[in-house]
């Protein structure tokens, strides 16, 4: 199932985000939200119909969160994490039913702590070029830990430059150019092996 109906990204998300880049380009990594045609293909690895715990990191303004919680059954749980105080507490009033965080650095824990166990699919909209190496190897220790084996892990980049390092994690890695995004996107798949 493949949802299509989604509301153009509004001139206030807009602001807000480019208003946050301006504040804080390491980590909101673009001055305009991800495209429709970004989100889609960010949606289709995912098997919706048993995914029970997705995880999204890097929720930004909500473009992504706003998919999963269409698409997701009705008793999965989304965890999101976003670092920025003002568009996570924006989202959390948004997204009741989801659980907000902070700290991609702390995935594991949250996950069991809120007795969730391990994921299904880890949605990631994190600016990884912009990050210091060593939180790069942080948040990737953290996903692949907290992946259920088979779990897929689906990132967005506007390079290739974590091909490399996905690759020394992950055996399985996968990437398509998204041109129709402002600028044009990788996105990686990225499964963890059974067993």
């Amino acid at each position: 199932m493949m949802i299509d109906c989604h509301q153009p990204i509004g001139f206030k998300e807009r602001l807000m985000f480019f208003y946050n880049f301006l504040q804080a380009p390491g980590q909101v990594g673009s001055i305009t939200p991800s495209s429709h045609a970004l989100a889609k293909q960010m949606m289709k690895p995912v098997d919706w119909e048993r995914a029970n715990t997705i995880v999204e990191l890097g929720a930004g303004t909500g473009i992504f969160t706003k998919w999963i919680d269409e698409l997701k059954k009705p008793d999965a749980t989304l965890v999101s994490f976003e670092k920025e105080a003002s568009m996570r507490k924006r989202l959390e009033l948004q997204f009741p039913g989801a659980l907000f965080h902070e700290d991609a650095v702390e995935l594991v824990s949250v996950l069991t702590e809120a007795g969730l166990g391990k994921a299904d699919a880890i949605i990631s909209g994190l600016p990884f070029a912009n990050f210091p190496q060593l939180l790069r190897d942080q948040i990737m220790e953290q996903i692949y830990a907290a992946l259920k084996p088979g779990g897929v892990f689906v990132a967005f980049q506007y390079s290739l430059q974590m091909k490399k390092q996905l690759q020394t994690v992950f055996t399985d890695v996968s990437v398509k150019m998204v041109p129709f995004n402002l600028p044009p996107a990788f996105v990686y798949v990225c499964r963890k092996e059974l067993g």
